[in-house]
């Protein structure tokens, strides 16, 4: 029998940081209360991954971004100075 298509798979990627940050709490918080059943707990743990990587690239791609606009040097972000 073909197994249909899981939930991880078909899951949209997100359209922000935030939204994944967002969608990744709300898992791990319904992982940690222990009343997934372990079919729905394993697609949750996969999805959670899939979040946690994106996370990860698009915050390694904002930190390339600032290389780029402080000549290759991460420099102390100063707000106060006007």
């Amino acid at each position: 029998m073909a197994k249909t298509s899981s939930t991880s798979a078909t899951a949209a990627v997100p359209p922000s940081y935030e939204d994944a940050l967002g969608e990744l709490d709300r898992l791990v918080s319904a992982m940690e209360a222990g009343q997934l059943p372990l079919d729905r707990l394993l697609e949750s743990y996969q999805r959670g991954a899939e979040l946690l990587t994106f996370c990860r690239t698009r915050l390694d791609a904002v930190e390339q971004q600032v290389k780029v606009l402080e000549d290759g040097q991460l420099k102390a972000l100063n707000l106060g100075a006007r």
